[in-house]
């Protein structure tokens, strides 16, 4: 399987919930982390260009953002989880806007859960993996930041978890820096599609 070839990118819906985004039938590939994981940095990375607002401020995408790639299918930026600065109810709508997208979105083919090596796994990000789980939908582990560690603190990471979230399936590594699994991201991407 050759990688997604990302042609064009448009911001084509910012919404509070996901049932007031595109009514189309295209398909949807989604990605999920907890706040400041990297997400931003991630589909700049993959779309080739500076869309997806990067903040040093976790916890910036509050709302459900839709890219049109292509015009054949929609990346789907959903908000960052776990910041503790926001008031309790917000981080529950947040929650909620997420598993709710997560269970009823049809369309949903792929979702990229984003996971920081570097810090322990949260019970948020087994809840992600349930949800898809629960959703159906196929799951593609990325760990983000991977240029910050050793390799051999990497691959220990991978296989926590491997355990932890992948059934056994080591995540892949991403650097938005040294564009470290770009075109593993985008060949996943591509057989989700398929």
């Amino acid at each position: 399987m050759s990688p997604v070839r990302i042609e064009n990118v448009t911001l084509r819906a910012t919404v509070a919930e996901h049932g007031k985004g595109p009514k189309d039938a295209l398909p949807q590939v989604a990605f999920a982390g907890r706040s400041n994981v990297g997400k931003s940095s991630l589909l700049n990375s993959v779309f080739g260009q500076r869309l997806a607002a990067v903040s040093k401020t976790p916890g910036k995408t509050r709302t459900i953002n839709y890219y049109l790639v292509n015009n054949q299918c929609y990346f789907v930026d959903l908000p960052g989880y776990g910041f503790a600065r926001t008031g309790r109810e917000q981080r529950q709508t947040w929650g909620r806007n997420v598993s709710a997208y997560l269970l009823e979105e049809e369309r949903l083919r792929l979702v990229v859960g984003l996971v920081d090596p570097r810090v322990p796994t949260s019970p948020l990000d087994v809840d992600l993996v349930g949800f898809v789980r629960q959703a159906g939908a196929s799951l593609l582990l990325v760990m983000t930041k991977a240029d910050r560690m050793s390799r051999g603190a990497l691959a220990q990471a991978a296989a926590r978890l491997a355990r932890e979230l992948g059934d056994g399936v080591p995540p892949l590594a991403f650097s938005a820096r040294t564009g470290a699994g770009h075109k593993d991201i985008l060949t996943a991407i591509a057989g989700a599609l398929a």
